[in-house]
């Protein structure tokens, strides 16, 4: 097992910075082997590469991305979505790169993979699904209580969908993880993540954040997904938490909340620990507005996956 897994710390914004290689990529080859950490695409890899050159060339990420057709498809029908409004719906990539933009583009693209790389099982299932639900619902959120910190609603989806993917990782790896995931769910005190350290050597909070931070996803975003279960990164801003990832953090959390609420299902203890911070951080008052839960619950009945 690879010494230190649970304390690795975010590394320089940018993965590509000639002094930031040594000391990530001896972790990140260490968590890869270890944890088993599906490494970063080759696709994305390329994707990422172009959009981050002076004068990205759209002919290329065009081709690039037609190349895969199932990717091709997903992003079209991402940015067909409702979540961004477009009037005009788009039926090619290169209109859709455009109407996106590269940054919006290129975490959709990482979305879309996600579950490629994580071979599907019955186990995983209703993971995925409680996962796409509560993406949706962030995205939705944004649009109720606004942009601040700019996480717009691709932004809170990507996030959500990519907050937990250390879960499926380590139940993989560790054959007793499923019965982790019940005590840590139904503890009232503890950190999640501590009663998952209790049985396996790290926690899923930072196997998803290096996994996060291998794809190159936004480092507000691999923050969020390494604290997503400490209640400080959403109390103060003095932790160095930055408020994108507080953001992030607590439109999540309140999205798993309304759907817990709704479905009775995939419940947990984390609102307890951490709601009253969250809607701090989105201003909306000491308890969840009725309105919101009225109108949450009827985003859901109506939510389909997109």
């Amino acid at each position: 097992m690879a010494i230190g897994l649970n304390h690795a710390e975010p590394m320089s914004s940018d993965p590509l910075e000639p002094d930031h290689t040594a000391a990530f990529d001896r972790q990140l080859e260490a968590s890869l082997r270890d944890i088993g950490i599906p490494p970063r695409p080759r696709i994305l890899e390329l994707v990422n590469l172009e959009i981050r050159a002076d004068e990205p060339d759209m002919n290329y990420l065009t081709q690039l991305i037609m190349g895969d057709v199932a990717l091709a498809a997903g992003l079209i029908k991402t940015a067909n979505s409702p979540f961004f409004g477009y009037r005009q719906k788009t039926r090619n990539v290169r209109d859709a790169l455009a109407m996106l933009g590269l940054k919006t583009a290129s975490n959709a693209i990482a979305g879309l993979i996600l579950r490629r790389v994580i071979p599907p099982s019955p186990n995983l299932e209703r993971f995925w699904d409680a996962s796409e639900r509560t993406a949706q619902l962030s995205a939705w959120l944004v649009q109720k209580v606004g942009v601040r910190y700019g996480i717009t609603s691709d932004a809170a989806y990507t996030y959500a969908l990519f907050r937990d993917c250390g879960i499926p990782i380590l139940m993989r790896r560790f054959s007793g993880y499923k019965e982790t995931l019940s005590r840590a769910n139904a503890d009232a005190s503890q950190l999640f993540t501590v009663v998952e350290e209790i049985d396996v050597p790290t926690n899923h909070a930072v196997v998803g954040g290096l996994m996060a931070q291998s794809w190159w996803l936004p480092e507000d975003l691999c923050i969020a997904i390494r604290r997503h279960h400490d209640v400080s990164a959403v109390e103060s801003r003095n932790g160095g938490v930055p408020g994108a990832s507080s953001r992030q953090i607590a439109l999540a959390q309140l999205a798993e909340k309304l759907h817990q609420s709704k479905t009775g299902m995939n419940m947990t203890r984390e609102w307890d620990k951490m709601g009253r911070a969250c809607l701090a951080v989105l201003e909306l008052g000491e308890d969840i507005p009725p309105e919101l839960l009225a109108e949450a619950s009827e985003f859901i009945e109506t939510m389909a996956d997109y």
